[in-house]
This record gives C-alpha cells, structure tokens and sequence, in this order.
C-alpha cells in the first residue's frame, strides 16, 4: 500500500472521535477497512472507578475490566499515583453484516449505528439480557418511539422483584427513577426495546430482562436519529476479522455463555478463519497472536498477519496508545422533536 493511500485510510479511521460520553462518530471507512477508532491509555484519577472512566468515552463496564484485567474496577488508582488505564475504543465492524441501521452484536455489548447517509457509523456501548432472559437474536426493526416512557411489569418480573422482597407497582411512572429511563424505542420483536436505564452501572453487562439498556445520554442521542423502521439487526459474533492496511486483525470478546462453546472450540475456529482469511491475501499468520487474543479475550483488536517474506509488524498491539484523531467531529444537529409512539405498556423487559 502506498503512503498517501495509507495515510487517507489513518485519517479515516481515527477521524471523528466525539468525548461527549454520546456515542462515538467516525466517517465510514472505505469497503476494504474495517477498523474505526482507537484504543487510549488515559489517566486513572484517584477518585474515580473503572466504570467511570469507560463512561466518559461510552464504553460499557465489562469493556472496561476485560481491557484492564489486572486493574481493580472500584479502586483503579487506590494511592493517588501516575496510573494509566486502558479505553477500548478500537473497533472491527461487525462481520458480514449489512453496514445498514442499528446492529447490536451481543458478545461485545455493542450497538452500531449505520444512518441513511451511508458516510458514519455510531458506536454506543448497551447492557442485555441475562442468561435466563437472552435478548432476541435476528432481523428486527423499530416500531415505536416513546419519550418519557411509563413502565408496565410483567407478572413475571413482578413475582420475581416481590420474591427479593421488592414489590412493584402496576405501573411505574415516568421519569427518572423509571427503568427504562426517558427514552424508548420498540422492537417488532413482541416485548422487546431498545431504552435508558435508571441504572446506568448496567450497561455492558447482562443485566437486563431481555431488552437492549443504553446510558442515558446514549439513548437520547439515539432516539433522536434513527426513525420508526429504522432496521435492528442483533447478531452474537464473539470473534470478529477486520482488515487495515495490510494487515488482518483479530478481535475476541466472551462468547455467550448459553452457547456453551467450549475453549478448545473457540481456539479451533478462530485459528481455522484467521487462516482461511490471511490465504485469500497470500499473507503469514501469526497463530501464537490468535491464541493469545482468544486466550485474554481482551477485545481490543490486534494484528495476526502479516504480508509474505516481510518481517511482523511492530507497534500494533493495542496496549499502545494511537495517534491523534486527524479530523474533527461534525456536530450531529438536534432534532426539533421525535416520533411519538404508543404508550408503552403490557410486556416491556428493561
């Protein structure tokens, strides 16, 4: 690849970072770059938890401890020292699926937003459903919006609150002590939602009773872009593949946990794509890369491949921090109002 193609791309994919705590903006890169963003090494300050920084930066809370593994979630930076932490904030577009409306990978707890304009995508980071509850894979789309939702309990979860000894009301009213905070959107998937959470420590685990939890300024800015029809795609890839330059790269999070997929299968099958893709391209694999990226599921991505007869590349890994963003973020207007959809009440699962 040569330089000015090479620096285009750089500019591409770190372009547009947006440190609102929103959701993250980049330009759309071209069709044969699948990376966005950057992974940062920013300073833990004494008085904030791990939770709270990946907050600032829309990232979610098992991101955050899967990235810092050895670092201690309540107390990062227990004695006031330099400590630094790690924000991944690097992404592989989901694998082979259309770069169309909201796709909602489970494994990672990750929602994309592709808008109409086909130029940016949105990364928000979202909570789902626990193992008893799983959040509904498949092709889905929204068909109602409501702001400042009021909340119906099932029967369901209202035996299961009233057996912790938390009795629920029929109806909880809206407002910000309501579990599915002041925004919500319905799935055509009966009884499901994307909303906000009066719990926002939740997101990025699994947590939920099926539906999709967004930070609360997350779901705002959400609700105010994607329009009823928009399309919701919700996939499980806990391993993706992603090109840059001329490198393959390898990103692996916790598989979900029902799916029962044993280590020793997650290993065969990521070694076995990684090949499968590095040969399309004549490149050499790196299989203790892939071993160790599957073994820490950090899910940061890294480079596995390099090019034949050129030595491996050095300065990939994601322990680094990357170059500056190289464009600015172009301001996202308000909208005046939002489609109002029917009250949302009867089987709702926050």
């Amino acid at each position: 690849m040569n330089k000015f193609k090479k620096s285009l791309l750089t500019a591409l994919i770190f372009a547009g970072l947006n440190l609102t705590a929103h959701s993250e903006k980049f330009q759309l890169p071209p069709s044969d770059v699948d990376l966005v963003g950057m992974v940062r090494q920013v300073p833990a300050p004494h008085e904030k938890t791990l939770y709270e920084i990946g907050r600032e930066y829309g990232v979610g809370y098992d991101a955050m401890k899967n990235a810092n593994p050895n670092v201690d979630m309540q107390l990062p930076n227990p004695d006031g020292s330099d400590v630094k932490v790690l924000v991944p904030t690097r992404y592989i577009l989901p694998n082979n699926v259309p770069r169309d409306g909201i796709v909602i990978n489970l494994p990672e707890m990750r929602l994309y937003y592709f808008p109409p304009d086909k130029q940016s995508v949105y990364v928000f980071a979202v909570g789902i459903g626990r193992e008893d509850w799983a959040s509904p894979v498949g092709v889905h789309k929204i068909t109602a919006k409501t702001p400042n939702p009021t909340w119906t309990p099932p029967a369901s979860i209202r035996a299961e609150h009233a057996a912790k000894g938390d009795i629920l009301p029929a109806v909880v009213p809206a407002g910000p002590d309501n579990p599915l905070g002041l925004f919500a959107m319905r799935l055509s998937a009966q009884g499901y939602l994307l909303h906000g959470t009066d719990k926002p420590d939740g997101v990025g685990m699994r947590v939920s009773h099926g539906c999709i939890r967004m930070y609360p300024e997350g779901i705002e800015e959400l609700f105010q872009m994607a329009t009823v029809g928009t399309k919701v795609t919700i996939i499980k890839q806990e391993m993706k593949i992603g090109m840059y330059g001329d490198e393959l790269y390898l990103e692996y999070h916790p598989p979900i946990s029902e799916d029962n997929i044993s280590p020793e299968t997650a290993m065969h099958r990521a070694i076995e794509r990684v090949h499968q893709e590095a040969a399309k391209h004549g490149w050499t694999v790196e299989e203790d890369l892939i071993r160790a990226v599957v073994n820490e599921a950090s899910g940061m991505p890294v480079a596995v491949s390099y090019s034949t007869g050129v030595n491996a590349p050095a300065g990939n890994s994601p322990m680094q921090e990357n170059a500056p963003i190289n464009q600015p973020n172009e301001t996202i207007p308000k909208l005046e109002s939002a489609d109002d959809g029917e009250n949302l009440a009867h089987t709702e699962l926050p």
